[in-house]
């Protein structure tokens, strides 16, 4: 019997936990969008959001955030009204006030990759959770990263948020530890401390 975490309860959040929930990324438009994703996410159900993730890449540009940072009032507006994404001007208005602060990271960092990883000192957190309801909805390190991005002019990325951001690009391993996927990511997190390293 196969066994997941036990929030993966349908097939498209099964799929999402199977294949990227975790696992760390290093790619600079993925973490965009995974923190785009997320901030759109507040008050909703990450299932809205995966529903609505073809939407969101098409109305942005694939997260391309060169791209999304020269967005105009004009486009905003034709968003507002696209039912493809969340219709909230806050969280639309959000994507491309992030698009430019993450220019600036990039610039100052070389890589957001390198901002947001240096938190956990390069390398994910493993925790030993036997079942998801234990873990936390945030941490002091979501905190600092919350603060920073905050510093930086983001939007929609409180600690909670943060925190879900952390998960989702595998900057923490909050699989169980009964999941069939937990030890696959702490191995791939292994491989990304060695290549740091070298």
């Amino acid at each position: 019997m196969i066994q997941r975490c036990n929030w993966a309860s349908s097939e498209a959040l099964a799929q999402y936990h199977d294949d990227e929930w975790d696992v760390p990324s290093r790619d600079d438009r993925h973490l965009f969008e995974m923190l785009v994703l997320e901030g759109a996410q507040a008050g909703l159900s990450w299932s809205t959001l995966l529903n609505k993730r073809t939407g969101y890449r098409r109305a942005f540009a694939d997260f391309d955030f060169d791209k999304v940072a020269r967005s105009t009032p004009k486009h905003v507006y034709t968003l507002v009204t696209d039912e493809s994404i969340v219709r909230h001007r806050g969280k639309i208005e959000s994507v491309i006030t992030n698009a430019r602060a993450v220019q600036q990271i990039q610039a100052e960092h070389g890589s957001l990759a390198n901002f947001v990883w240096s938190f956990v000192d390069q390398t994910p957190i493993q925790n030993d959770w036997e079942s998801y309801t234990q873990a936390p909805a945030s941490t002091e390190i979501s905190d600092a990263l919350s603060k920073e991005l905050k510093r930086y002019g983001c939007k929609f990325v409180g600690t909670t948020i943060c925190y879900a951001f952390m998960q989702a690009v595998g900057m923490v391993n909050d699989h169980e530890a009964s999941c069939m996927c937990r030890a696959r990511c702490a191995a791939l997190g292994k491989k990304g401390k060695k290549r740091n390293v070298g």
